[in-house]
């Protein structure tokens, strides 16, 4: 592997270091949302509101079935970095072969559940009738690039663990320019619809897989991939599973208090429907550069820990959080001040973008608090606990939302009652987090000197 491609996360400045593996990555999350977003914009134009719906209210059920394996390629990131940080050569090369395994199996998995779960749950979701037959179509196109989806995820992450964040952004956007490009032909041309977008998304993460797998198979020394190789080893898919299954039953709970919201939104009719769908997609794109820094906290800490340089930790979380909170109060106040221009991308119907405009109100304005709590979440899975963050994530966001549906909401059922829930939950639980960071630091700590892989 070329040097140039590595990073040193255990020596030097941090801020800078920070700054340099955290843009590319900042950028990557952006493109890979630009997929959906343009979807979205696509069918918003030029299909209508009912299309626009159908493939809005399907991104937080895609999330509940696909979270779970997404949260394993978290530990296949940790497990790289502490390798790497520890300069141990073998334990890298099967990180890499039982991770690219799993994917594979993981989304040949995916397809069967996204294609027979998509009708029953959107129905228990309570989606439109005038939605649905165009969500389950979506859906069940979608899922069927999972295998394409999944390794592009696990790959990268092995990529970012030893610091390389370029060149998945350099996949990531040949393969937005293609997705863009047959969205428009599909749609457009041949007038496919939600299918069309659904399969434009599929050609695209299919080259960016392609592309991360030559990566690996070129690369020399320890993440060097020999598909002939292909193994579960024991004690890496053990760790790998130790930290990521929590991760992803996390994200997996927590899409079911977003199906929840979704399905809160749904009662209110199709508009707003298309208002909270174009809204939360700008918010995306918010999200997705906060949640670059939580990956690098998770990157940098679990390399140090690896390489037992435990001063540097606390340090690389402050400076983490530091620069979070400052990417989510310019990005999340800028998008809201300029809402009303943005949502208009998305839909020229008045309704839609006050519908919109009442979201961003009360999620994007605030979205900062969500970056501080993810950072916290990094650090601690990178000291190597997962169940923790796990538990407390649900507790105090998840539980507490849907515990908000069903009592404060039914006593107020308006839009602005529903979407409080967000700022109300990330200030609980970012403090319990902190909490949680400071009593197992040092515990982790000497677990790490003795070579233990949490």
């Amino acid at each position: 592997m070329k040097k140039s491609y590595e990073m040193d996360m255990c020596s030097g400045p941090l801020l800078s270091k920070i700054l340099v593996f955290s843009i590319p990555l900042m950028l990557s999350g952006i493109l890979q949302l630009l997929f959906n977003a343009a979807d979205i914009i696509v069918v918003g134009r030029f299909t209508g509101s009912e299309a626009l719906a159908a493939v809005g209210s399907t991104s937080a059920l895609i999330n509940l079935i696909i979270n779970l394996f997404i949260g394993v390629s978290v530990g296949t990131n940790v497990v790289t970095a502490r390798y790497y940080g520890a300069r141990d050569p073998d334990g890298i090369s099967e990180t890499v072969h039982t991770a690219i395994l799993t994917a594979l199996v993981g989304g040949v998995f995916l397809i069967f559940a996204g294609i027979a779960l998509a009708k029953p749950m959107l129905e228990w979701m309570g989606t439109p009738e005038d939605v649905i037959d165009l969500s389950v179509l979506y859906m069940r196109i979608y899922f069927v690039g999972m295998p394409a989806f999944m390794v592009y995820n696990f790959g990268a992450a092995i990529l970012r663990a030893i610091g390389d964040t370029k060149r998945p952004l350099y996949f990531l956007t040949l393969s937005g320019v293609i997705n863009v490009v047959f969205n428009l032909i599909f749609v457009i041309v041949f007038h496919m619809g939600v299918a069309g977008v659904a399969l434009a998304t599929i050609i695209s993460q299919a080259i960016s897989a392609v592309l991360v797998l030559l990566c690996l198979i070129k690369t020399e020394g320890p993440c060097h991939l020999d598909l002939h190789h292909l193994k579960f080893h024991g004690k890496v898919l053990t760790a790998m599973l130790r930290i990521g299954l929590p991760a992803g039953l996390q994200g997996a709970i927590f899409s079911i208090s977003n199906v929840l919201i979704q399905s809160s939104v749904n009662s209110f009719g199709s508009l707003v429907m298309a208002g909270n769908t174009a809204a939360s997609n700008i918010e995306g794109f918010v999200y997705n550069a906060m949640n670059s820094i939580y990956q690098t906290s998770l990157s940098f800490t679990s390399q140090n820990m690896g390489a037992k340089q435990f001063k540097r930790v606390d340090k690389i979380l402050l400076e983490c959080l530091m620069v979070v909170a400052v990417i989510g109060i310019v990005l999340g106040n800028g998008a809201y001040f300029f809402g009303d221009k943005l949502l208009g991308i998305y839909s020229s119907d008045p309704q839609v973008i006050q519908y919109g405009l009442i979201r961003m109100s009360f999620v994007s304005a605030t979205y900062f608090l969500c970056g501080l709590m993810d950072v916290m979440v990094g650090s601690i899975r990178g000291l190597g606990y997962s169940i923790m963050p796990m538990l407390v994530s649900l507790t105090g966001a998840c539980l507490f939302r849907v515990i908000w549906i069903f009592t404060i909401f039914q006593m107020d059922k308006t839009l602005e009652c529903l979407y409080v829930s967000y700022p109300i939950s990330w200030i609980l639980t970012a403090g319990v987090h902190l909490i949680c960071y400071l009593l197992v630091r040092k515990k982790a700590f000497a677990r790490a000197e003795q070579g233990a892989l949490n």
